[in-house]
């Protein structure tokens, strides 16, 4: 599974806090996907992408 995370991030650094095996901030401060979603840590994803004050995470 992939995860991605769309244009209107606002650094707030939820899905990094949530899921660091998959989400990072970048050289812009602003989140990004960086890792694959392995079945280790898709509920850790998920909770990162519930988390997401804005909603711009996607898993598919």
């Amino acid at each position: 599974m992939k995860a991605k995370v769309n244009e209107g991030c606002i650094s707030c650094g939820a899905c990094v806090a949530t899921c660091p095996e998959v989400f990072r901030f970048n050289d812009e401060d602003l989140a990004e996907a960086y890792a694959d979603v392995t079945e280790d840590v898709h509920k850790a994803a998920e909770d990162a992408r519930d988390s997401c004050p804005v909603s711009v995470i996607d898993l598919y």
